[in-house]
């Protein structure tokens, strides 16, 4: 029996507790070893509760012995600096969305790769949820016909005190955006990835809700698709007093609603039994129970996140010990990045900005 992957965990706020109970829940296939932070109170409280060592710097933690693989849970613009230290010690890494805030950065994570058995993955959970699964099967499959128009509506709300807690929070340095690059990031990537690649966006941002912040708060973007779609991107942190984060795909053969992580609207002209009792919304045949109306989501409180990082990280544990590419890449963890750059650069010029962009490693 293969030894379990030993896990570390730089950066220990809020996010980091779910990557330690992702890792505790996998038991047998990994295995949490150590914390790092800053700040030693926090490595102190997380390390604590897990029974793990606690050290004080990025430096320290890729020393701890046996180590094998490191979680990247610090602010957005120190993700490639440490990705590249840990690649350097030989680690393999998984790093917190985004990837990093500008696409030269991503590009130098993925020049400090040393060889193929060296796995990087990027959080993107939500790939993982069944209903994604479902659509991106019914996508594949032709059972929704060409696809003609695709919605990622992000409608959360967090105080000026969420902003205020943390001073990397709001900065174009550190967060990298505001609502699209922190928060909607998720429902983007998961556009892209049933809708196919992006080719030119037209966006308004703005902050209208809050206050010291660099960023936007709000923005709104129409997409076209290289399949010839069109798309609707609507992201904000100004609506009170949180809402869900609901994701649209539709095609001339039928559409799929995705609301809170719930596939909660189906239907396929192709899957049709074309009875004359039979329900329009399909969406309790594939799921095989009936879908939920959302529930407490992450639109109000950050710490409401599903239970699907641990999906995550068992698909990359078991890339790893499969020495295959785990689902999601860095060059997939790059795509909504450049999507969100791209926005961000329609709504500081006034004018559509065509994607791919050319910023890359050295530019």
């Amino acid at each position: 029996m293969r030894a379990a992957v030993r896990f570390g965990i730089i950066g220990c706020g809020m996010i980091a507790a779910h990557h330690a109970r992702a890792i505790h829940a996998l038991r047998g296939l990994a295995e949490l070893v150590a914390v790092a932070d800053r700040h030693a109170d926090r490595a102190a409280r997380l390390a604590c509760e897990h029974g793990v060592a606690a050290y004080r710097s990025l430096e320290a933690l890729l020393r701890h012995p046996g180590l094998d693989a490191v979680c990247i849970c610090t602010p957005s613009g120190e993700h490639a600096a440490q990705a590249i230290a840990a690649l350097e010690a030989g680690k393999h890494v998984v790093i917190e969305k985004p990837a990093d805030v500008s696409l030269a950065a991503i590009d130098r994570i993925a020049a400090a790769r040393r060889a193929p058995a060296q796995k990087i993955t990027v959080i993107s959970q939500h790939r993982f949820d069944r209903s994604t699964q479902l659509v991106r099967e019914a996508v594949r499959a032709g059972h929704l016909g060409r696809l003609t128009l695709g919605a990622a509506q992000v409608r959360w709300w967090r105080p000026q005190s969420y902003y205020d807690a943390r001073a990397w929070r709001g900065t174009w340095r550190w967060d990298g955006g505001g609502a699209l690059m922190n928060q909607s990031i998720h429902t983007i990537d998961l556009l892209q990835w049933l809708m196919g690649p992006v080719v030119e966006v037209s966006a308004y941002s703005a902050c209208l809700a809050h206050e010291r912040i660099e960023v936007e708060d709000t923005a709104v973007a129409a997409v076209r698709f290289a399949g010839g779609a069109l798309g609707i991107i609507a992201g904000t942190t100004a609506a009170y007093p949180g809402l869900t984060a609901r994701l649209e795909i539709h095609g001339d053969h039928g559409s799929a609603i995705i609301d809170n992580d719930e596939l909660i609207y189906f239907h396929s002209a192709v899957l049709s039994t074309g009875t004359p009792d039979e329900p329009i919304n399909q969406a309790a045949r594939l799921l095989g129970y009936a879908p939920a109306m959302p529930a407490a989501s992450a639109g109000a409180n950050p710490a409401n996140l599903s239970t699907a990082h641990q999906e995550q990280l068992r698909d990359f544990v078991t890339a790893i010990l499969e020495d295959r590419e785990p689902l999601v890449t860095l060059e997939e963890g790059r795509k909504p990045v450049e999507i969100i750059l791209a926005i961000y650069a329609s709504a500081r010029r006034g004018r559509p900005v065509r994607l791919p962009l050319e910023e890359r490693a050295g530019a």
